[in-house]
């Protein structure tokens, strides 16, 4: 029988095993294993944040919701977490901007929203004959600031790992 067919949900939790969560986007100069070796989950840094784009998760863990808006880079959580989980000297986000096969450009409808949002100019539009132009993204240019993702009416922007060179 397929394992993955069945639902270990009471299995784990007579058995004290925790169901493995999906990755989350996380606060800027914060990693998961920091976050798992000193985060206490004492939420101070989420109403530290401005923009109120940090909330708890399930495990107590901040995590980002970036359809709420966009990371300024202001720093008030880590200067709020009195704990050592952020580390100023890593970049903010392992993370880049994914445009999706939502996006209404590809579908034919007009949109510019994400390029307009993106203060990087990490996105820009490619004009094409019989339809609206397309949006390109330039990875190296992408902040991971989340903007783009709150201002894309279709949903279809989402933060995916950065893919580091192959050495």
């Amino acid at each position: 029988m397929d394992r993955d067919k069945f639902d270990l949900g009471r299995r784990n939790f007579l058995t004290g095993r925790r169901p493995s969560l999906p990755d989350r986007d996380r606060p800027p100069w914060s990693r998961a294993a920091s976050l798992a070796a000193a985060c206490t989950g004492c939420g101070a840094c989420a109403p530290a944040c401005p923009r109120h784009i940090i909330a708890l998760d399930e495990t107590g863990r901040p995590a980002l919701d970036f359809n709420v808006g966009e990371c300024s880079f202001c720093g008030a959580c880590a200067d709020a977490c009195p704990e050592p989980v952020f580390d100023r000297a890593i970049a903010a986000f392992d993370h880049v901007a994914a445009i999706g096969p939502a996006c209404f450009a590809s579908r034919g409808i007009v949109c510019q929203s994400c390029g307009d949002a993106c203060a990087e100019s990490a996105i820009r539009f490619r004009s094409r004959l019989g339809g609206p132009a397309l949006p390109e993204l330039t990875a190296d240019r992408c902040s991971g600031c989340g903007a783009c993702i709150a201002a894309c009416p279709a949903g279809a922007i989402t933060a995916q790992p950065l893919e580091l060179p192959h050495v």
